[in-house]
């Protein structure tokens, strides 16, 4: 109950202060299980993307967080875990541990997922390169569908150094599905992602 009206309040705040509007281009909303891959450039990309999608799809759509920024505080932990049902990945890799492991298990437990492929957070105008993620994503689950994401103006609702959020206009327009081809090598691959993200940017 606490976690219903946390996310309802939440919602509340984000569409106050970012309006988060979703703009459906080349896919509609659908309940399919899909990979959502996006630009990155703040905290509050996973909050504002969730914010974004049909209550229906946010029910079965998986932010995927940093452990070492999101557990930092007992709140920050219960938020994730109790309201965005995030899937935590760490930066860091761990002796033999695939830091792909949480996102391979949620996408076999039936769960689309939020990922954001440069890995960290980008300060240009444009992503950074892609890191392999995706690509070995793109692999292993050939029948979830891959929808590209560009995040409008979030990094400016709370600017680096900043404890309060300034009130601005912000989107999330949502492409056509890419489909990795049967031969087509990692690098590129990931390029041509990179490349549809940045698309959306004009749209």
């Amino acid at each position: 109950m606490l976690a219903k009206l946390m996310s309802l309040f939440l919602l509340g705040l984000i569409r106050a202060l970012t309006g988060a509007q979703a703009r459906w281009y080349g896919c509609p909303p659908k309940a399919e299980q899909r990979i959502y891959f996006a630009n990155h450039q703040s905290h509050a990309d996973l909050v504002m993307i969730w914010a974004a999608l049909p209550e229906e799809l946010r029910s079965i759509t998986r932010p995927i967080a940093a452990r070492d920024y999101w557990t930092k505080t007992p709140f920050k932990q219960w938020i994730t875990t109790s309201v965005f049902n995030a899937v935590y990945v760490d930066r860091e890799r761990k002796g033999d541990e695939d830091p792909l492991q949480p996102l391979v298990d949620a996408l076999t437990s039936g769960d689309s997922i939020i990922i954001f492929p440069e890995g960290t957070r980008g300060h240009a105008e444009e992503p950074q390169p892609f890191k392999s993620g995706l690509y070995s994503l793109a692999r292993k689950f050939p029948q979830v569908v891959l929808v590209p994401a560009w995040i409008d103006n979030i990094q400016r609702v709370m600017p680096k150094g900043e404890v309060v959020p300034v009130p601005i206009l912000c989107s999330v327009t949502f492409g056509a599905p890419i489909v990795l081809g049967a031969d087509e090598e990692r690098r590129a691959f990931l390029d041509r992602a990179r490349l549809a993200v940045i698309a959306l940017r004009d749209v």
